[in-house]
């Protein structure tokens, strides 16, 4: 097993007022040799936004975009005619293909909205820009819950990639293990609230460990601990 700590007082950081953003890799004016991307996850930024305050229209291309609201609620638009609110227990996936261009606002005029934004690199490009929101249940406790998968009839969102996104919701202290669908993937695993142990380092709130060359992770995870494992290609 080979890995990669990555504390959370050490991502970089963007702060314009109306956004307070975290970077756990190289990102718009933070850059840092050493942490541009953990295989095809490009970025994963912890982003905090101002009421009504957001993202104005802007483009994307050959890029599989996931934002998963934490609290809060964005009001999305798109000019394939897609108009909708994405609130915190949904995930949405863009697939920008060959163009998109989008916004997405705080949708409440009182309260900051904070959500995670994902970027990982399709498996090929020049596709065809797709849409796509899901429910996460809040059933699923103390076992992994798949929420993005390469798969169209499978559980949650999917991508053009070989990738998958579990999240873990943890009431009870309790050992869980992880193996990757692909031999030759890795998963980083995020730590949204909560303590856990994996491969022997302790992790805390928004500390993040990326594993690969494994057959099987276990991971020790304390009482209320919400883990994202976030599964990719390395190259």
């Amino acid at each position: 097993m080979e890995f990669t700590y990555h504390n959370a007082h050490n991502r970089g950081k963007t702060n314009l007022g109306w956004l307070d953003s975290k970077h756990s890799f190289s990102f718009g004016q933070y850059f840092n040799p050493q942490l541009t991307n953990f295989g095809l996850l490009r970025v994963l930024n912890d982003d905090l936004v101002a009421p009504s305050m957001g993202f104005g229209k802007h483009p994307h291309q050959d890029m599989e975009i996931i934002s998963i609201p934490l609290s809060g609620s964005l009001r999305h638009r798109d000019d394939m005619d897609n108009e909708t609110i994405i609130k915190e227990g949904e995930i949405q996936v863009m697939s920008a293909g060959t163009g998109i261009e989008h916004s997405e606002f705080n949708n409440s005029k009182t309260e900051a909205v904070n959500f995670l934004q994902l970027w990982i690199f399709p498996k090929q490009k020049k596709l065809k820009p797709r849409y796509d929101q899901q429910s996460i249940s809040k059933k699923i406790k103390n076992e992994w819950q798949q929420i993005l998968s390469p798969h169209p009839n499978d559980s949650g969102v999917w991508i053009h990639q070989q990738a998958w996104i579990n999240l873990g919701e943890f009431t009870t202290a309790t050992s869980i293990d992880y193996s990757c669908h692909v031999e030759a993937n890795g998963v980083y695993f995020f730590i949204l609230e909560g303590e856990a142990e994996i491969a022997t380092q302790q992790l805390g709130k928004r500390d993040a460990i990326g594993i690969w060359a494994f057959e099987s992770a276990q991971i020790k995870v304390q009482s209320n601990t919400k883990i994202l494992a976030i599964e990719v290609p390395m190259q």
